[in-house]
This record gives structure tokens, C-alpha cells and sequence, in this order.
């Protein structure tokens, strides 16, 4: 179960937002204008934030297989965006609008 406890771990030093801020974040218009669409619908980023949400009101206790995939899927994302940061202020940016739907505000 170790692996399970570092992806835990990991999760939550790349998840910086918490459940409330980022409910909140979710529900903006600039959170739902970024990321890639499936048929116009919602971003894969978008209902992977209303999936950190479950996990973050979840609690360790009672996460499951699929949960630990989700985060494992959160921290790479996470990591290969954090890789591709633009030169300048990112503060009004699409860079740090997605990773703010994966729950991560680099201006934190």
C-alpha cells in the first residue's frame, strides 16, 4: 500500500486548491472557456476538478482503486503543464486556467 500512500502525498502537494476553492473556481466562466472539448461539451479538465472536488470532500479513508488512477492522472497532468510555463505574468492566462481546473493556482 505504500505506492497508494505516495500517490496520496503527491496528490496533495500538486493539488494546492482546496475543495471549496476550486467548486467555486469550477463554476466561472473563465474555468469553463479552457481546455480540450469532447462534442462541445465539457473540457476534460472541468470534470476532472468536479472529480478532485469528490476526492478532496472524500477523504483518504474511503478512496478507492479508480481514485488513486484519477490522482495518478491529476499529478501527471499537473507536472507536464507546470513544464510548459509561459515567460511573463500568467495571472489572467489560459496556461493557469487549466491548471486551475486540475486544482493547482501556481500563484499560490
Amino acid at each position: 500500500m505504500s505506492g497508494d500512500r505516495d500517490v496520496a502525498a503527491e496528490f496533495g502537494q500538486a493539488v494546492n486548491m482546496t475543495a471549496h476553492e476550486l467548486e467555486r473556481w469550477l463554476e466561472s466562466a473563465e474555468s469553463k472557456e479552457v481546455g480540450q472539448k469532447q462534442d462541445g461539451g465539457e473540457s476534460t479538465g472541468h470534470a476532472s476538478g468536479r472529480e478532485i472536488v469528490r476526492l478532496l470532500r472524500k477523504g483518504r479513508s474511503s478512496w478507492t482503486g479508480h481514485d488513486y488512477e484519477h490522482m495518478t492522472k491529476v499529478i501527471g497532468y499537473i507536472r507536464r503543464h507546470l513544464a510548459q510555463r509561459p515567460s511573463g505574468d500568467v495571472r489572467e492566462t489560459r496556461w493557469r486556467y487549466s491548471l486551475m481546473n486540475w486544482g493547482h493556482d501556481p500563484l499560490k
